[in-house]
This record gives C-alpha cells, sequence and structure tokens, in this order.
C-alpha cells in the first residue's frame, strides 16, 4: 500500500524534470503515472492528510467511488500520452505535463475548498505552459488569451468558497446546489472550466495550437476536473440539462464547419462534454453513472483521436483537411487506431462510447426529459458525420490535396507513438467489449450492472442511426468538403473586445495622460522653481496681469507695471515686497497652527 497523496508524484516528478537528462527525464514520465496509479488503488475510502485552516479541520484527500474513476482514467491517460510522447524533448512540455496531470489529480481528490482552489489555479498555469511549447507566435498568444479566461473563472471560484465560508462556516468539497449567490459564482467557475457556452471558446483556440503531443494532454484534464466538481457539487442541478444539451449540439454543428481537423476534435471535446454536463443535471443514479463513465471512455477514444491527428502534424506538417488526402497508402496504421477513437466516439458496437453515451440518454428518457434524449440522439448522428466519417474520409480517403513534399514526408510516425496510439486503441475495444470492466468503477455499481447496452433495441437503434447518418454523408460529401473559411464564434466578442479597449485606452486614456504631462509634469515644476526662486516677482507680476485682464489700464498703472518689469531684469526688487511676503506668510502659518 503506498500512503501518499497521487498528486505527490506528479509534483516531485515535475520538479525532477526541471534537472535531469533527457534519458531519465523519460523514465520519470512513464513511472510516475504508474505509481500514482498504485496509489489510487490501494488508498482506503475515507478522508486522508488532515490539516488545520481558519480554525477548522481540512483533508488534503477525500476519497470514494466518485472520485476513484478520475483517479483512474487520469493516471492512464498520463500514461499512455506519456509513452506517445517520449520522443518530443522538449523540457517545458515535460515539465509542464507532469505538474497539469498532478493539479487535476490534486483537484479531484480535494477534501475541502481551499485545497481544490489552490490546485485549480495551479492547473491552469501548468496547462497554459503545456500551450506555450507549441513554440509559435499563434501558440503564445492563445496561452495569454486561454490564461486571462481561466483567471477569471478561478477569481469567481475563489469569490464563492469564501462568501460560502462564510454562510456555512465550512470548507468540505460536498454538495452546494443552487443555494444562493456564492454557489453560483463556484458554478460559473466551474462552467468556465466545463467550456459551458458562451464560456467555451478558448478550448478550440488553445488546444489545437499545442505540439502534437501536448494537445493530448489537453484533452484529457481541464474539462473533466470540472465534470468531477460539477457532478459532487451540482448533481440534480436543473439547469444544467439545457446548458449540457446545448454544449452537446453546439459543437456538433461547429465541428461539421470545421477545416482544421484539430480544432474539429476541440470542438468536438465541447459536444462530448454536453453529455456529461446533461447527466449532471438529470442527477440520477444512472445518470451519474453515465457522466462517469464517459468522462472516462471520452478520455480515451478523445486522446488516441488526438494522438492519430497528431501523428499527421508532425509527420506533414499540416492540419487542414483541404491540404491533406488519401494518406491511407503512407500512413495505414495511424488510419487504423485513428479509426478505432473515430468509431467508439461514434458510440459504435463493442466501442467504448457504446457502453457509456447511452446510459446519460437512457437516463433523460428514463427521467421523462423526452425532448433532451432525442437531441442528444441528434447529437451522436452528427459526431458519427464529421468524427467518425469527415475525419478518415477527407485525410486517409478522399481527393489528394497533399502537395509534393507534404507527400513525400508523410509516413507511419515512430514506434513509441504507434505503441501509445495501439494500446489506448486496445482500451477503447475492451471497454466496449467487457462491460463489467468500467461499470465496476462506477459510484453507483449495481445500478450500472442492472443497465444492458447490448439490449435488441438499443443495438438496433443505433445500427440504425449510424447508418442513415453515413448514407446521408456518402450521398452529400461534395457539400460537406471542406472549405478553408472561418467560423465566426462567441471569442469574436471578446478579440474585438480587446480591440475596442485599446483603441479606448490608446485614444482616451493616453490624450488625458499627455494633457497631465504638459501640464503638470513639466509646466507646474518648471513654474514651481520660478515662484521658489523669486517669489516676490512671481506674486506681483501675477497680480499686474490680473489687474490687466481685469481691464485696469490707467497711466500710472503703466507706469507702475514698467518699473516692476525692469526691477525684474536687473534683479533688483523692493524690500518692502519681501517684508509683506514673510507677513503674509507668518500669518497664514499662525492661522494653520491655530486651527
Amino acid at each position: 500500500m503506498i500512503e501518499m497523496p497521487p498528486f505527490f508524484f506528479f509534483i516531485a516528478a515535475a520538479i525532477l524534470t526541471l534537472v535531469l537528462p533527457l534519458t531519465l527525464r523519460r523514465i520519470v514520465l512513464l513511472t510516475t503515472p504508474l505509481l500514482a496509479l498504485v496509489a489510487v488503488q490501494t488508498i482506503p475510502d475515507g478522508i486522508h492528510f488532515g490539516y488545520s485552516l481558519l480554525s477548522q479541520e481540512s483533508h488534503l484527500l477525500k476519497v470514494d467511488s466518485l472520485n476513484r474513476i478520475f483517479g483512474y482514467i487520469f493516471c492512464l491517460i498520463s500514461f499512455l500520452a506519456a509513452l506517445y510522447a517520449l520522443n518530443n524533448k522538449d523540457r517545458l512540455e515535460q515539465t509542464s505535463a507532469l505538474l497539469y496531470a498532478g493539479s487535476a489529480l490534486g483537484v479531484t481528490f480535494a477534501g475541502d475548498f481551499f485545497t481544490l482552489y489552490v490546485f485549480w489555479e495551479l492547473m491552469a498555469v501548468a496547462s497554459t505552459f503545456v500551450i506555450l511549447a507549441g513554440r509559435t507566435v499563434s501558440a503564445r498568444n492563445a496561452a495569454f488569451r486561454y490564461v486571462l479566461v481561466h483567471l477569471f473563472g478561478g477569481l469567481c471560484l475563489l469569490a464563492g468558497i469564501v462568501l460560502r465560508f462564510e454562510e456555512t462556516g465550512s470548507l468540505a468539497v460536498e454538495y452546494v446546489g443552487m443555494s444562493g449567490f456564492p454557489a453560483l459564482l463556484i458554478l460559473i467557475g466551474v462552467a468556465v472550466n466545463a467550456a459551458i457556452p458562451p464560456m467555451h471558446a478558448w478550448l478550440k483556440d488553445a488546444y489545437p495550437l499545442a505540439s502534437y503531443s501536448g494537445s493530448v494532454f489537453l484533452s484529457a484534464f481541464t474539462t473533466k476536473t470540472a465534470i468531477y466538481v460539477l457532478a459532487r457539487c451540482f448533481a440534480g442541478v436543473d439547469m444544467l440539462v439545457p446548458l449540457g444539451v446545448c454544449m452537446a449540439l453546439y459543437g456538433v454543428v461547429y465541428a461539421v464547419l470545421e477545416n482544421d481537423f484539430r480544432r474539429l476534435l476541440a470542438y468536438h471535446i465541447i459536444s462530448q462534454v454536453g453529455f456529461m454536463v446533461t447527466g449532471v443535471g438529470l442527477g440520477t443514479q444512472l445518470a451519474i453513472n453515465g457522466t462517469c463513465a464517459h468522462a472516462f471512455a471520452h478520455i480515451l477514444y478523445k486522446g488516441l483521436l488526438f494522438m492519430g491527428c497528431g501523428s499527421v502534424v508532425l509527420m506533414t506538417g499540416k492540419s487542414k483537411f483541404t491540404e491533406l488526402g488519401g494518406l491511407y497508402k503512407k500512413m495505414p496504421n495511424t488510419f487504423l487506431f485513428t479509426l478505432v477513437g473515430g468509431l467508439s466516439i461514434s458510440a459504435f458496437p463493442f466501442f467504448s462510447g457504446f457502453v457509456s453515451k447511452a446510459m446519460v440518454t437512457a437516463a433523460g428518457f428514463e427521467a421523462h426529459e423526452y425532448w433532451a434524449g432525442f437531441l442528444l440522439l441528434l447529437a451522436s448522428a452528427g459526431t458519427f458525420l464529421h468524427t467518425g466519417l469527415k475525419i478518415p474520409y477527407f485525410i486517409w480517403f478522399g481527393k489528394n490535396n497533399c502537395d509534393s513534399q507534404t507527400w513525400e514526408k508523410a509516413q507511419d510516425p515512430p514506434l513509441n507513438m504507434q505503441l501509445g496510439m495501439a494500446l489506448t486503441a486496445f482500451l477503447c475495444i475492451f471497454i466496449g467489449s467487457y462491460t463489467p470492466y468500467l461499470y465496476n468503477m462506477l459510484p453507483y455499481a449495481e445500478a450500472a450492472h442492472a443497465y444492458n447496452p447490448y439490449s435488441l433495441d438499443h443495438v438496433s437503434e443505433t445500427m440504425q442511426i449510424l447508418f442513415f447518418t453515413a448514407l446521408g454523408f456518402f450521398l452529400f460529401v461534395k457539400k460537406l468538403t471542406p472549405e478553408e473559411k472561418i467560423s465566426i464564434d462567441t471569442d469574436w466578442f471578446y478579440r474585438k473586445g480587446g480591440e475596442l479597449f485599446y483603441a479606448v485606452s490608446d485614444t482616451v486614456f493616453n490624450t488625458i495622460n499627455d494633457v497631465f504631462d504638459r501640464g503638470f509634469a513639466r509646466k507646474l515644476p518648471e513654474r514651481l522653481n520660478y515662484f521658489l526662486g523669486k517669489p516676490v516677482v512671481f506674486i506681483f507680476l501675477s497680480a499686474v496681469k490680473l489687474l490687466l485682464l481685469l481691464g485696469v489700464n490707467s497711466p500710472e498703472f503703466q507706469k507702475l507695471a514698467s518699473w516692476l518689469n525692469a526691477r525684474h531684469r536687473s534683479n533688483c526688487y523692493p524690500i518692502g515686497g519681501g517684508v509683506l511676503l514673510a507677513i503674509s506668510f507668518l500669518a497664514t502659518m499662525s492661522v494653520l497652527y491655530l486651527i
């Protein structure tokens, strides 16, 4: 038994990778997830590693069946992604990925909201550096936008935690529900990480710009930790049902329009997370089981799809459908692995999505939310359309749009990448074929085993949906051919809002700054210096100018003004003026003293 928090291994490994040479870093990348997996498996249910915070007992770890399944899959995908990324020598990405995985485990097993918040923000910072490891200008700009959005979400979460602590006096990670304004703030903070529209654009903006291996890590943790927190704190909150259904359809529509296949996969994360959000909103045992099962399956098949598409990016340098085609001849193994991911995400029988996604849909019908169930079925058809058919067809078949250089470079990736994809593909098939493996890990295991995904009704319904979707695709394949275009999304508002803020700042604030600079920073010190050097002359000449402005222009006054100017030029002033100034100063100070 390893009596150690699972996140400890990842954080320690992240520190080690800062100094270790490449060979040892690779060993650390592979062994760390396995050690953490043993810790997740052996640590008993309950609360562990207590500490005192704000005069109450808090705990680093709270372990039960709900978060243990997330711990399993986080460790498992960390190993598979590390195996896939072994040939990437980037120290920044390796360190950031380990810290990212560790902080996701920290959030998942946090026993109090303070611990959860610390790891929540650490996760945002670590994932930002994973994006930066893309080493391009676009990746840098996307990382900047990404961290700003997540800092906003983190501040909402922190404000909700603080206000809730004032109300309840408790920091325990437990059911929150819609119990007031603090709960709403916590929900908004979690919704940002769950990529619930309109707070979703950071995902499709940033994930495709990471490296070929960085995207695999990114696809696994942020949205799934948010799903865990929703399941823990907001199960049965009705408003999550329409939000989740909208997510499922929203992601499908934009995925169909997308030309960049990694952006398509990013949009489809939003769609698939929509199923999970819907399950949390339904809140029944079947729905929560479906949410957890689908999160587990989704991390595997989405990781596999990002591995396959990342291999295409690495070996060809292209990420757009309009620049590829016919690659099945050059990358046959990559095609087979990616096809497994596509069939899994499309809920094809004997693949992982078939035994997980349908639980959420069935829970919708069981709860008499028929509209939600039917719309999720529609989203499932859209999933098969763009991920199960569009990606394999336009990358590996269809019209060959590769230039000669791309075609020449194309080949299956290095062995470690193929092995990572092969193991992930095996798990996708194994989970879909042998349901007890997954169902035994679910929070409500008895309810899970009572559900039979391979009923005649479910199999026939699924095959009809898949058949008619495929028929429609091949009938209208010319209409579905990708085009080089831009799809406007909600990020348009903060992109244009940023430009507007810059324009306002440049025009208004810089004008104000210029006025203050000329009027105060330059002229005021100059006039003050003149006054302190020649106070008598300054007072008398100022009085003369004031009288001239008031219209006093008699010969006697003109004579006095000329005399003062002559005295000023010769630096010779009447002694009476100095005496008068001294008396005025002393009188003023006396009044101030008496006051």
